[in-house]
């Protein structure tokens, strides 16, 4: 038994330990990193990432996957930077939109049984093609605040990792120890039960598609401030390196199981890989293999310590 606990522990600290493994050769190869400036350079488009990943992890916590949070992403910045940044009640109403349009979905996946990933593939394109319509070409401007907001230096504490902690510390609060996010949980974790208890899957997805849509908000206008100009091809690789991030941090496609710090851990790891290769001028092709490799090591380990526990 505990030896079948101390596996389950190992298991759960794998995300920490992988964020170490990047860590450490970082700070070997360039000592003048592990200062607050060099950390804070190093995690510059962390709080993005982190909240694109938690976007997706509310959907993997209703079983399903996101194939368009990236394009969503995208759109999003587009709008901070055209119709926010000039019209701001217009782009607020347009965000909201936003926000209503993937609850909508989610509640057509449950309630017409359609294949989420089908449907946000589909979506995926919507959000590109209205993204071009805004911002055909690369350009616009972050809003004055919310540049400012994110160039705001925290003291002591590079600003990413407050930030990046203070984000995880809530979702977890909502999603993990909350009775509403153990109600969440359940609409993937087992969704029979929810049934006989008289909560409605239809509305549970539909909450969670909300969530992953306000997620998906915040993680445009953070992108955006951080580069202060939009493309609708701004984020396109968030869509797989939110999968990555969840699967690093010990979430699974299969009955609701997602961790929320794991999967901030696991963003955090993937943005520090990428940073650390483009500081040394490699090639984004190589930038991705790594991010691949980490996660195959990372899942490796994890099957590994599973079959190791199942055998005792």
């Amino acid at each position: 038994m505990n030896r079948t606990l101390d596996r389950s522990t190992l298991r759960a600290l794998l995300p920490a330990f992988s964020l170490v493994a990047v860590l450490v050769p970082i700070f070997f190869l360039q000592p003048t990193t592990f200062s607050y400036f060099g950390i804070g350079l190093l995690l510059n488009l962390a709080v993005p990432l982190v909240l694109a990943t938690l976007a997706q992890l509310a959907i993997i916590t209703a079983n399903d996957l996101d194939l368009s949070i990236g394009p969503f992403v995208s759109l999003v910045a587009c709008i901070g930077a055209t119709l926010l940044a000039d019209r701001p009640l217009v782009g607020l109403a347009a965000l909201a939109g936003c926000v209503l349009l993937y609850a909508a979905v989610g509640a057509l996946v449950e309630f017409r049984q359609i294949p989420s990933i089908v449907v946000t593939l589909g979506l995926s394109f919507v959000w590109n093609g209205l993204a071009v319509l805004l911002l055909p070409t690369p350009g616009g401007a972050s809003p004055a605040w919310l540049t400012s907001v994110m160039g705001y230096q925290t003291p002591f504490v590079a600003a990413p990792i407050l930030w990046s902690t203070v984000i995880a510390v809530l979702a977890h609060l909502l999603l993990m120890r909350s009775s509403f996010g153990v109600r969440l949980r359940g609409t993937g974790g087992n969704p029979r039960a929810m049934r006989r208890f008289g909560w409605s899957l239809v509305r549970g997805k539909a909450l969670l598609y909300g969530i992953a849509g306000i997620f998906g908000v915040l993680a445009g206008l953070c992108l955006l401030g951080l580069t202060t100009s939009a493309d609708a091809n701004l984020a396109l690789r968030y869509t797989l390196l939110s999968i990555a991030a969840v699967i690093l941090g010990g979430g699974e496609f299969i009955g609701g199981r997602v961790s929320v710090i794991g999967a901030v851990l696991g963003a955090t790891t993937l943005t520090l890989a990428a940073s650390f290769l483009a500081f040394l001028n490699v090639s984004p092709d190589w930038q991705v293999g790594m991010q691949g490799a980490i996660l195959i090591v990372v899942l490796s380990l994890r099957v590994l310590l599973q079959r190791r526990g199942g055998q005792r």
